[in-house]
């Protein structure tokens, strides 16, 4: 379905892939080591997408003295890592593509539409898990938050469309989280949610999505929609 977008950023975690598993009990492990209370699986998967030490930040009960936290927050991190990394090398380690993933982007997937990331992952977990689903030859341009401002920073988006040479009103964002919706806005894109992430869609509206979408399959549909509304 022909749709106007030259490029479509895709957030990683929630939308592409639904790491919420590995991701609380990595930061199960990196609070144990200050030995703090996990924060419950729900308070994490609110933090998905940010950037691992304000995410962290988010989480630290507000009893812990401002002139530790930068500290409590640097362990945590660094062992939130070395966990992550463990997990990842487990056999059983699974970090399930959502439904519609492969078949959607190898139809959006076209010379005349570049696929891009922009996640609150490192580069490093990035690439690795892109080789684990064999999903890294779709993608042309790959932002994340250890090379610059994380969401909902504009930066990645405005680092991405520099790259590939395109203009705001020729990119869309497509991610699961408020902080996908704010960053597309405050780079003056538009933004479509995902219902299957780890924010509620009623959050996602509110945060400037222009739909909600159900299923990945919808995403070509969706696009070809939001093209015609959005003043072109």
């Amino acid at each position: 379905m022909e749709h106007p977008f030259r490029l479509i950023i895709f957030d990683y975690d929630g939308t592409l892939v639904d790491s919420q598993g590995a991701i609380v009990a990595a930061m199960a492990a990196g609070f144990a080591v200050v030995d703090l209370a996990p924060p419950p699986a729900s308070a994490v998967r609110r933090v998905v997408g940010l950037a691992l030490d304000e995410a962290i930040a988010r989480l630290l009960p507000s009893e812990i003295h401002a002139d530790s936290r930068l500290e409590v927050c640097r362990r945590i991190a660094a062992a939130y890592r070395s966990a992550f990394l463990e997990l990842r090398t487990r056999p059983d380690y699974h970090e399930p593509l959502f439904p519609g993933v492969r078949e959607t982007l190898a139809a959006l997937d076209s010379p005349a539409v570049c696929l891009g990331i922009a996640t609150g992952k490192a580069r490093r977990g990035l690439l690795a898990s892109l080789e684990h689903h064999g999903l890294g030859h779709h993608f042309v341009t790959l932002q994340t938050a250890d090379i610059g401002p994380g969401k909902p920073h504009p930066g990645m988006v405005r680092r991405a469309m520099a790259e590939i040479g395109v203009l705001p009103s020729e990119t869309v964002v497509v991610g699961d989280t408020t902080y996908d919706m704010e960053m597309a806005a405050n780079a003056r894109v538009p933004a479509l949610g995902v219902a299957w992430g780890y924010h509620d869609p009623a959050d996602l509206r509110a945060s400037g999505a222009r739909a909600v979408i159900e299923t990945f399959a919808a995403l070509p549909s969706a696009l070809a929609a939001l093209g015609t509304t959005a003043g072109r």
